[in-house]
């Protein structure tokens, strides 16, 4: 390989080193979430096995302490989706992604909006949560009084589309995931800095108590847009590059970003990736050797790694949709295998006995006896985090398998794979039989 030509491999490796996904990484959650821009958060569970797949000793207290400081804040932004940021990102990216915002709404629910003037509905409902935090419904009601006839729920979704708002706690918080109720919408900048709020129940009053905004935080001047841009754009490189300004574009869902690169020129390096694509990178970023091992990884469902590409090859060596399963999260996701994604999992309870938690892993290609056995191992891992009070079993499927009851997943279709069977040049041919003969592979664990 040339100095300035990176084949499949090397783009995987340097990603995944780039996601803290190569080794566990012992910076802090904060940090964590700094370094990698934003995690998708729609399932509001899926960033702790997100952050737990990532960093070493991470416990659920540390993001459930994030939440309740107001350091990291729940927030529609890229893409118009759920992410997990710093409170300083969302202060200086947020602005950046309203004019999506309102295609999005224009788009969904235009047609049930005519006739509304949108600055007074966009000021009556921040108004409205001056008064404190409102879910969907409560704002759908409320708005419903200033304009009968019209559909509540699409002024309710204007409101959230309109206003720079956040999802505060107890959703979100590890603690209360079984009681913590529909998202609530708080406006950002009550939550982030006006000192009287504190409008948060703490998930345990002897734990921990819910800090109230940082005055110091409203020194945070968000960028001009033009700067704001730049800095996304070297931020998604930072987290996920080398990578193509098409691969920015799908994981930002803003547009025209070649004329960004432009403008940074010298502080780029290019490449040119498999098939010729143009690529861009940090000029110093770390780029691994791309025979670094890469040890197996579960990610949450709806992780960035697998959607946050417009070319996802370098993750997604075939062509299946990635799974976007509804629920709360930390129960479903993928797996990582040599640092390509060929697996699902999906943690069930119940069904051999009320504290019994299974780990189903479905691989969509026969394991070797070394890869089950340390996909084993880490499996175990992943029920200590998720599911501590239960006893463990963790099964390998046969490929094609699904858990019991389970429907087929749904989601978005990954871009076709430019390889021959399915396989990137320099992948190795798996073994021909699943580990030592057998259909299923159990690792079991009867405590916690």
């Amino acid at each position: 390989m040339t100095a300035d030509w990176l084949n499949v491999r090397a783009l995987n490796r340097a990603t995944l080193d780039r996601q803290l996904l190569l080794r566990r990484d012992a910076r802090p959650a904060r940090q964590a979430i700094e370094q990698l821009t934003a995690l998708q958060a729609q399932a509001p569970l899926a960033p702790y096995v997100g952050l737990w797949t990532r960093l070493s000793g991470f416990r659920h207290e540390a993001l459930e302490d994030l939440l309740t400081e107001r350091s990291v804040v729940r927030a529609h932004l890229l893409r118009n989706t759920v992410h997990l940021v710093t409170a300083e990102d969302f202060l200086s990216f947020r602005a950046l992604f309203q004019p999506l915002m309102q295609r999005g709404l224009a788009g969904n629910f235009g047609r049930n909006l005519t006739g509304v003037d949108l600055a007074e509905l966009q000021q009556e409902a921040a108004d409205l949560l001056t008064q404190g935090p409102l879910t969907r419904p409560q704002l759908a009601s409320r708005l419903a009084e200033r304009w009968p006839g019209r559909d509540p729920a699409s002024l309710a979704y204007a409101a959230t589309h309109l206003l720079p708002l956040v999802q505060v706690p107890p959703r979100g918080l590890w603690s209360l995931r079984d009681r913590a109720g529909p998202a609530a919408f708080a406006l950002a900048s009550a939550w982030l800095a006006d000192p009287g709020r504190t409008a948060v129940t703490p998930p345990d009053p002897g734990r921990t108590a819910v800090t109230p905004p940082d005055p110091g935080r409203t020194a945070v001047t968000p960028p001009d847009p033009g700067r704001a841009l730049e800095q996304l754009v070297l931020r998604y490189l930072g987290a996920y590059g080398p990578a193509s300004v098409r691969d920015i574009q799908a994981w930002s869902g803003l547009s025209r970003l070649r004329e960004v690169t432009d403008r940074l020129g010298p502080r780029l390096r290019p490449f040119t990736g498999p098939g010729g694509a143009r690529l861009l990178d940090l000029a110093d970023a770390p780029r691994p050797d791309p025979d670094a091992p890469a040890p197996p990884r579960f990610l949450p469902e709806y992780d960035n790694l697998l959607l946050s590409f417009a070319d996802r090859s370098r993750v997604i060596p075939h062509g299946r949709p990635v799974p976007l399963p509804p629920g709360h999260g930390a129960t479903t996701g993928t797996l990582l295998v040599d640092g390509f994604w060929q697996a699902d999992w999906k943690i069930t309870k119940g069904i051999k006995g009320p504290d019994r938690a299974v780990l189903h892993i479905l691989p969509f290609q026969p394991l070797g006896p070394a890869q089950a056995s340390d996909v084993a191992a880490e499996g175990s891992r992943l029920l200590e985090f998720a599911a501590p009070a239960a006893a463990h079993d963790v099964r390998i499927s046969p490929p094609g398998g699904r858990p019991p009851g389970d429907p087929p997943p749904r989601g978005l279709p990954a871009p076709r794979t430019p390889w021959p069977g399915g396989r990137p040049p320099g992948t190795p041919r798996p073994p021909a039989r699943p580990a030592a003969g057998n259909d299923t592979v159990t690792h079991d664990r009867s405590g916690s």
